[in-house]
């Protein structure tokens, strides 16, 4: 007897054949999946306690957004057409600098909304402040049902990159401060939620953490058993300011302080050398892709099709609302595949098939979890999401792969299960009040834009 059923569905497996099931079905029971094959015959098989019709649905694993900002989803659209540096200094840190830790449970809710009602199961939080209340974040997370890394900022200085001394006063931790909480915040909530919660370190760019920090973390990593994450040369400013402090690379000054290993994800990585893109792969350190976030803010062009030629383990990520302005891993794909086919003038450069496997099986991976999500095959944990393909614009359904990636969008999601719980049905999430939570996060967010005395409006006039 299983607990769900899901039957007549096209089932994109992600298994090590990468097989696609044709009237396909998916047994689970409790957390785990235990059964993947031809409807005909698990019907035979396995009676369930519910059980899902997925007539021209298509089930594939949770998607795994490997670089998230939970505290920007309030300020979306508040920093547009600007690069990084300005939209740091003069936009987001600003903005975020005077957040109450109430504002950080409210965005972090929001952006939770968003990503269950586009697919994505599983994330990975790159930098959570004091400001924002890990608690009350770890707390949400908890009620959302979904799976996630939470990474506590790490930090004892307040530049980035070239520019000394720009961080807003409202974003700056002292090293002690920092480094006491995320230990703290690992002994409190890793593997909490039933295992659904890890707490992970998440060091600031070269700018705002000292060498010597950066090998304490990388220590206590080793010591606590946890992984780290943090932003690798997403603008040639990273570059220029390690050549000019340290005269390395980036990737050779990650290696010096103890940061490159199969526990570490670096996000973005856009500039980097031949040299260092074999470096990771010879460390067996991962990567996560941002395309929107890079075109967005003319930060450059990740090298991923070497990386991935390399050996690395590339995932994506969808980064934060005013750099993307998105959480929707769905959009992420096309934008991954058509980025780089248009960069290299190749179409066969990146095919549908592998961004597909760097929103699953690599962003598996790359958290240390490829033993447990990422793909449909028994033993793993039930984390399936299923797509509406009773569509106009995914009519008719030549090949499932392609339209996902080419023509789905999040809002074609209508079903999400997490660790064996359906946590959205017909769009509707089970886990939060989203009338509530759309209604909160409007006012806090206008009231974050006065706090830093920021007016937001378009170019053209408002009547």
């Amino acid at each position: 007897m299983a607990s769900l059923l899901i039957k007549h569905g096209t089932v994109m497996t992600m298994d090590a054949q990468r097989r696609v099931i044709v009237d396909g079905s998916v047994a689970v029971e409790g957390d785990k999946i235990v059964a993947v094959g031809k409807t005909k015959e698990l019907r035979r098989e396995y009676s369930a306690e519910r059980v899902l019709d997925a007539s021209r649905t298509v089930v594939i694993p949770g998607l795994i957004d490997c670089h998230v900002h939970l505290a920007q989803a309030l300020i979306r659209g508040c920093a547009d057409d600007v690069s990084l540096v300005g939209w740091l200094r003069d936009r987001v840190w600003p903005l975020q600098g005077g957040y109450t830790k109430e504002d950080g449970r409210i965005s972090a809710l929001l952006c939770m909304l968003e990503m269950i009602k586009s697919g994505t199961t599983c994330f990975v939080e790159s930098m959570l402040h004091t400001r924002y209340g890990f608690d009350g974040v770890a707390e949400v997370v908890k009620q959302s049902g979904m799976r996630a890394i939470l990474s506590k900022s790490v930090m004892d200085m307040a530049g980035y990159a070239t520019e000394k001394g720009i961080m807003h006063e409202g974003m700056i931790e002292t090293k002690e401060h920092s480094l006491n909480e995320a230990v703290q915040m690992i002994r409190k909530w890793d593997g909490k939620a039933d295992g659904r919660i890890h707490v992970w370190f998440g060091p600031r760019t070269p700018g705002a953490c000292s060498p010597e920090l950066y090998r304490e973390v990388s220590q206590l990593a080793k010591e606590h058993h946890t992984g780290i994450t943090m932003h690798q040369a997403e603008v040639r400013e990273d570059v220029q300011y390690t050549m000019k402090e340290f005269n390395t690379l980036p990737v050779e000054f990650a290696k010096s302080v103890g940061l490159l290993g199969s526990n570490v994800l670096l996000a973005h990585a856009v500039w980097l050398t031949p040299k260092e893109i074999r470096m990771l792969a010879e460390s067996d350190t991962s990567v996560c892709h941002c395309p929107a976030s890079n075109m967005k803010l003319a930060s450059g062009i990740a090298r991923v099709p070497e990386m991935l030629k390399a050996g690395v383990t590339v995932s994506l990520g969808c980064d934060g609302g005013p750099s993307n302005n998105c959480y929707d891993m769905i959009r992420e794909m096309k934008l991954a595949a058509l980025l780089h086919k248009v960069h290299s003038l190749d179409p066969s450069v990146l095919h549908a098939e592998t961004v597909i496997e760097m929103a699953t099986i690599n962003g598996a991976k790359s958290i240390g979890l490829g033993n447990e999500i990422g793909s449909i095959v028994p033993g793993r944990k039930a984390d399936i999401i299923l797509l509406d393909f009773k569509k106009p614009h995914l009519t008719p359904m030549h090949n499932p792969v392609s339209h996902l990636v080419y023509a789905a969008n999040g809002s074609d999601v209508h079903t999400v299960i997490i660790d064996g719980k359906i946590v959205m049905e017909n769009r509707e999430v089970k886990t939060m009040d989203e009338s509530w939570v759309l209604e909160e996060a409007e006012e806090r967010g206008l009231a974050v834009a006065q706090r830093a005395n920021i007016t937001i409006k378009p170019k053209w006039p408002l009547q």
